[in-house]
């Protein structure tokens, strides 16, 4: 991680308090709404790392940089200092996709949410975004519209908004490969007890117990995804070409991609 081009920002935390999540979040979000593979964020607990002994039994938000230069700043700070155009969209190639993840009320409720988060980060994710918000009905039943015809619809609409969800947005530390499906297999099958059965290192066999109380939730595929993106994180600045519209009607919204500007 330290290696990486351009700025890395470390959150240092205690173990008994945990990271500083309000200001993690919003550098995350300047991450997302920038678009730079230049700006990268860590989380560190000093209980645990030897090389942060010094930061130990510190009550105070602790935050580490570390830079390695590249001329693309330079170049780019030259730009924006003189009020130059480049000449290029916002979207600029490489890119890489992002898709929607949420550890639900049940998972949050039973402590396991920085678990399922680090284990997220160890199977190749990069978490762009964690917010902790408690659902509305109205959102759900928009956000699972597709599911209106079933028998369960109503008992899952009820769990999602029982309480504090976490909300991530993910892409893939390494690669351009289909985040969507790569998620969608780190996850499981929705079911826990199928899961348990085809795929029991999966995260829903591990922390799900019973339907609809399966952990996480994760988008079916690419166009969920921008739709349920666009829904939950309205306050965003998107990129790229519009999709789907939200609600059936002429409205678009945005397909969310983080870009190099190298």
């Amino acid at each position: 991680m330290l290696s990486s081009k351009g700025l890395t920002v470390v959150d240092v935390y205690q173990g008994w308090c945990g990271p500083c999540k309000p200001v993690v979040s919003l550098f995350q979000k300047m991450r997302i709404e920038v678009g730079l593979d230049l700006l990268h964020f860590a989380l560190a607990e000093a209980d645990h790392l030897d090389v942060l002994e010094k930061y130990r039994g510190k009550c105070e938000p602790t935050f580490l940089f570390y830079a390695i230069k590249d001329e693309s700043l330079s170049d780019e700070d030259e730009c924006v200092s003189h009020g130059k155009n480049n000449g290029e969209d916002d979207m600029v190639s490489p890119e890489r996709t992002c898709t929607l993840a949420i550890i639900k009320p049940d998972a949050v409720a039973h402590g396991k949410t920085d678990e399922i988060m680090m284990k997220i980060q160890e199977a190749g994710f990069e978490i762009l975004t964690n917010e902790e918000r408690t659902m509305t009905e109205a959102e759900m039943r928009l956000f699972y519209q597709h599911r209106a015809g079933e028998e369960a619809f109503e008992k899952l609409i009820h769990h999602m908004c029982s309480g504090p969800s976490h909300l991530l947005i993910l892409t893939r530390t390494e690669g351009f490969e289909d985040v969507v499906t790569t998620w969608r297999t780190v996850m499981g099958p929705c079911d826990p007890n199928v899961a348990r059965r085809e795929q029991p290192e999966s995260l829903r066999a591990q922390y799900g117990t019973e339907m609809p109380f399966n952990a996480i939730h994760g988008s079916r595929d690419r166009e969920d995804a921008d739709r349920e993106l666009a829904l939950l994180f309205p306050s965003l600045k998107f990129s790229g070409k519009n999709t789907e519209a939200l609600q059936g009607d002429s409205s678009t919204h945005p397909r969310l991609k983080i870009t190099d500007l190298d």
